[in-house]
C-alpha cells in the first residue's frame, strides 16, 4: 500500500483519487505518521426512482368529479 504525504497528496488528488477507485488504497502521512486511510466505497446501486402515475388503472374517478359537491360549494360562497 502506497504511503504519501499531505503535500504530495494534495499536488495529486486527482490521480490517487482514480487509483483508489480502481481499488489500490493509499494512506496519508503527516512527517511520517500515518494519518488516513483512503479506499474505494461500496456504495449500493441507486434504486429505481418513483414516477407519477405507479397506480395506473388501480383508481378510477367518477365522470362527474368536477361536479361533486358543486351545490354545497356554492352554498358556502352565497351563490345560489
Amino acid at each position: 500500500m502506497q504511503t504519501v504525504n499531505i503535500h504530495e497528496a494534495k499536488t495529486q488528488l486527482s490521480k490517487l483519487i482514480e487509483q483508489a477507485v480502481k481499488g489500490e488504497s493509499f494512506i496519508i502521512a503527516k512527517a511520517g505518521k500515518p494519518l488516513v486511510k483512503v479506499t474505494k466505497l461500496d456504495a449500493p446501486a441507486p434504486q429505481a426512482k418513483k414516477r407519477i402515475g405507479f397506480m395506473t388503472g388501480q383508481i378510477q374517478v367518477p365522470s362527474d368529479f368536477d361536479a361533486m359537491g358543486k351545490d354545497e360549494i356554492a352554498n358556502l360562497f352565497g351563490v345560489e
